[in-house]
């Protein structure tokens, strides 16, 4: 593990405290109940056992040895069986009542607030393989969390209680006995903390091996990969090999620390523990009773009960502490996603308007790693309003990269882009992308009806004719309108029965709806007809001549019969602008995109 790994798990008390409490609080303003209720149910709980198993046994083997009346004995008894079992009805209300209403509460209120951080995130989170893990491992132990919290608190004034009422009792009894449980106290606290740091470091060194394992679980039960595994059963025996190697990485390193953790916890489990009480302390207390005759055999009897209760008292700090520990590393990590700052951000909040867009691009260079290999160099573009652009080049020119840049997904290492004279950067980033119709070549189905997928947005019963008229230019309309449910059918079978899966092409199409619903001043369109027959391609062609007349488009696409109605072609190699102009200019040409042309057109010929 690395130095810095290292120093993480290394928190001071006050660091601890506060994750601790962090999350507590969170939970508290979600649903007070949920933290009250069962701490109240936990002290309660051992009081009742106080009461029971030291005052009332103690009372009555005391009533045995020196003859006291038996109805006195009996009223005790009575008294506290009363007393029990109202504490019992309160546990059964806190258990099956509080907590099963309260808890979903609390971790969805906490699990929103990480969904909402997820959607603010930088683009480039998802490009850092270590803060990625870490936010996966954020959501994924949130509700766990909570349980560990909500229990450090329950632990901790049920702890606090026995020691107080045991104290009392073992102060007013022996006060030497709390010297032994304060021996076994220490010893088991410096052990179960190394035990726990321990039990983390195994946590977070498998993580990664869980994932690869987790992601070949995935593979064989996805409905995206069921044909292609069926098509190349041979994937399956790779994925095997995978998954036994995974299971063999999280093996080894349960084996490389199998030793130690057996250790530490054969130390604080047993020799700080079960040694001192059965062995030590015993022995102590028949000393005291035989042969100095200084103890009752009654209080032998209770104290040895007792000395159980007490450890287990002290535990708030050996068990507790440690156990608070723990939760603080992933509480810490929650905190972390949540405290993340945005790095794109606008420097002067202004807002865009819906016209079409005047792009300017000057001297742009980007990295995705920023000490790594520049994927736009130098890029200098200039883009009227209203016109339309087609943006070609071979798979890793930068086109896509380009667009992400327009966007604002990510800033540029060096120059600027400017729209309608103004630094893109001086925009409101939200209102910004919004402005913007943008479909990108990997864009997603999302389960939910064709009118929330065209939208994008909660629906307020107005968007009918919109959403019609969007899918009409896309070329879709008359396909949706075969469905029974219109534009309510529900998309994917993956939450719903009565689920429609759309095909490539009519995906496709329902994805360059939402540009057209969103009316927006500049369209870019990442390879709008990749998955569409060339008569469905020509259509769709027009009809987004049609219905953007007025708007600045991109266009992005191998297929250059799509270029053939753009204003103006602009072609990427490496990262760099090699050829601009109209489609005849450039095949007159005859530099590198006349070459992509004839390689196309050669097909048909």
């Amino acid at each position: 593990m690395s130095k810095s790994k290292k120093d993480e798990n290394k928190q001071p008390f006050k660091k601890v405290l506060l994750n601790n409490m962090f999350l507590i609080k969170l939970c508290f303003k979600a649903s007070p109940a949920l933290v009250i209720f069962p701490v109240l149910d936990a002290v309660r709980n051992q009081v009742s056992i106080f009461f029971e198993h030291t005052v009332c046994i103690g009372y009555v083997l005391e009533a045995a040895e020196f003859g006291y009346p038996f109805k006195k004995v009996a009223a005790a008894i009575i008294l506290l069986f009363v007393c029990i079992s109202i504490g019992m009805v309160f546990t059964v209300w806190v258990g099956d009542y509080v907590r099963a209403k309260e808890g979903p509460k609390v971790s969805k209120k906490i699990k929103l607030m990480l969904y909402d951080k997820a959607k603010e995130l930088d683009l480039e989170c998802y490009d850092n393989p270590d803060y990625y893990n870490e936010m996966v491992l954020a959501i994924s132990e949130v509700d766990k969390q909570i349980d560990r919290c909500i229990q450090f608190l329950c632990n901790f004034f049920a702890g606090l209680a026995t020691f107080i009422t045991t104290g009392i009792y073992f102060m007013k009894k022996d006060g030497l006995s709390i010297l032994f449980a304060v021996g076994s106290f220490l010893l088991t606290f410096f052990f179960m903390q190394a035990y726990n740091k321990l039990s983390y470091k195994i946590r977070v060194s498998r993580n990664p091996y869980e994932r690869k394992r987790d992601y070949v679980k995935r593979v064989f039960y996805l409905p995206n990969c069921a044909k292609e595994m069926r098509l190349n059963p041979e994937v399956g025996d790779i994925l095997y090999k995978d998954f036994d190697k995974a299971n063999e990485e999280v093996a080894g390193v349960e084996k490389r620390y199998a030793g130690k953790h057996f250790l530490m916890s054969y130390v604080a489990k047993y020799i700080g523990n079960d040694f001192f009480c059965d062995v030590i302390y015993i022995a102590y207390l028949v000393l005291r009773a035989t042969v100095w005759g200084s103890l009752y055999f009654s209080s032998v009897a209770i104290l040895y009960n007792s000395f159980g209760r007490m450890k287990r008292g002290l535990r708030v700090f050996t068990d507790t502490y440690p156990f608070a520990c723990e939760t603080s590393l992933y509480v810490q990590k929650i905190r972390n996603f949540l405290e993340y700052e945005k790095k794109i951000v606008s420097t002067d909040g202004k807002e865009p308007d819906q016209c079409a867009k005047e792009v300017r691009v000057e001297n742009l260079s980007f990295a995705y790693n920023k000490t790594g290999e520049m994927l736009l160099k130098d890029i200098n573009l200039n883009i009227k309003p209203g016109e339309k652009i087609a943006l070609v080049g071979y798979n890793g020119a930068g086109k896509t990269t380009f667009v992400k840049l327009l966007m604002r997904l990510y800033d540029p290492v060096g120059g600027r882009i400017l729209m309608d004279g103004n630094d893109i950067k001086a925009y409101e980033v939200e209102k910004f992308r919004r402005s913007i119709g943008v479909v990108f070549q990997d864009f997603k189905i999302f389960a939910g009806t064709i009118s929330e997928n065209v939208v994008m947005d909660n629906l307020s019963g107005n968007e009918e004719e919109k959403v019609r008229d969007a899918l009409s230019d896309s070329g879709l309309l008359k396909r949706v309108d075969k469905m029974e449910n219109g534009t309510e059918t529900y998309l994917t079978t993956e939450t719903r029965d009565d689920g429609v899966d759309m095909s490539g092409g009519e995906s496709q199409k329902l994805a360059i709806s939402r540009v057209f619903y969103q009316d927006a001043g500049l369209m870019i369109l990442d390879e709008p007809s990749s998955a569409l027959d060339p008569i469905a391609e020509y259509q769709l062609n027009h009809a987004m001549l049609t219905a953007t007349k007025d708007k600045t488009v991109i266009f992005i696409s191998h297929r250059l019969s799509t270029t053939r109605i753009a204003d103006r072609i602009i072609m990427l190699e490496n990262g760099r602008v090699v050829e601009e102009g109209t489609h005849e200019e450039l095949l007159e040409r005859d530099g590198k995109y006349a070459g992509m042309w004839k390689v196309q057109a050669g097909a048909y010929m």
